[in-house]
């Protein structure tokens, strides 16, 4: 089976920023390019952190109001005050950056996304140099794949070369991105298995073995025929 991989997927036009851009630079930046976050290059071009709106709204949010206005917001921790404080985008932002490989893939890349709570991810290469961003929207286009481009890949990808079950053992029907299994197998234990690496096939949304059907239960609640 062929993942795709993050490379394939990303942005390469990248808005970036330098560490010592001023703040109303960034700010100016994000408005300029309608983006919600840039990452934050050193002098070697390496990603060190990544500056978005939220980081910015934190100056104002913390600035006192005047007389008769709201308080500045209280009780907040050491680097929060220290990033509200701040002038240039090396202060603003937040860090270590939350990076990807092109090399991954879609999962791999979701996986992390979820893990950190993060919109989007900056696909950096083995020295750590900006070679892309990656967002959700992108990761989301795996599944605007043709059915018959999928069920293509499940036929002779994964029942075809990987199991090596022949064209005639099964019926695979895809409907947008559904895909339903028929026929029967020589062995039970072969179901949860087909399912999962379909499954893991990019742009399938759900997979039914309902229609699936045995020779010989080899299960541990079984061992005879079905």
């Amino acid at each position: 089976m062929r993942h795709r991989r993050i490379g394939e997927l990303m942005t390469r036009e990248v808005v970036s920023v330098r560490g010592d851009s001023p703040f109303k630079e960034v700010v100016r930046t994000l408005a300029r390019h309608r983006v919600t976050a840039v990452p934050v290059l050193d002098g070697g071009g390496r990603v060190v952190g990544v500056v978005s709106e939220g980081d910015l709204l934190r100056k104002t949010a913390d600035q006192a109001a005047a007389p008769g206005g709201f308080p500045a917001v209280p009780d907040l921790e050491a680097w929060e005050r220290a990033k509200a404080e701040g002038t240039r985008a090396e202060e603003l932002m937040s860090a270590p950056p939350v990076c990807a490989r092109p090399e991954w893939t879609v999962a791999e890349a979701a996986r992390l996304m979820e893990v950190q709570g993060v919109k989007r991810l900056v696909v950096v290469d083995g020295a750590d140099r900006l070679v892309g961003i990656v967002s959700r929207r992108d990761l989301l286009g795996v599944f605007l794949r043709e059915d018959d481009d999928i069920r293509r890949e499940i036929v002779e990808d994964v029942l075809g070369d990987t199991l090596r079950l022949g064209p005639t053992v099964l019926t695979v029907e895809v409907r947008n991105g559904r895909v339903d299994l028929g026929g029967r197998l020589p062995f039970r234990r072969m179901v949860p298995v087909i399912e999962r690496m379909c499954a893991t096939v990019d742009g399938v949304v759900s997979v039914s073995c309902t229609r699936l059907d045995h020779d010989v239960d080899d299960t541990e609640q079984g061992g005879g025929r079905s």
